[in-house]
């Protein structure tokens, strides 16, 4: 099925424009995370193994929720058409089992390349007590308009 989606492309995206995306992770989408990207590093899928380890717990793939991040850029802010240029990733606290987890873009920085705008965005990641568990910039070229 396929949808319109709506993009805020270079004309008008702004400075402070933001968005939120949130999603509770749990026990499946780990397992099906490893199974796609082949890290099946036990920390994630061993609960033996994780009751030895500083978490005491299987945790969740950072990368799961470095992957909201996507899914907001890609989807939401700037949109379908944005070309994602880079990342950066603080890997802060553990995503757990059942973490209600919620990614923030914020657009900081606005670069005219003269043929393009280049638009720099605050991520964030927090869980549902609002402990940050990811933060960085991602940089992005938004989509042209018509």
């Amino acid at each position: 099925m396929l949808k319109e989606y709506r993009s805020v492309t270079q004309d008008e995206i702004e400075l402070g424009q933001t968005f939120t995306k949130s999603k509770k992770i749990t026990k499946q989408d780990v397992e099906n995370f490893a199974v796609t990207t082949g890290d099946m590093n036990p920390a994630h899928m061993d609960d033996q193994y994780a009751q030895q380890s500083i978490f005491k717990t299987r945790i969740a793939h950072g990368m799961l929720g470095a992957g909201l991040i996507s899914a907001c850029l890609g989807m939401n802010l700037p949109g379908p058409g944005t070309i994602y240029l880079g990342q950066t990733l603080k890997f802060v606290h553990p995503i757990y089992f059942n973490d209600e987890i919620t990614a923030k873009v914020e657009v900081v920085n606005l670069i005219d390349k003269k043929k393009f705008i280049m638009a720099e965005l605050y991520t964030t990641v927090v869980n549902q007590d609002g402990d940050l568990l990811i933060e960085g910039t991602a940089t992005v070229i938004p989509p042209k308009g018509e």
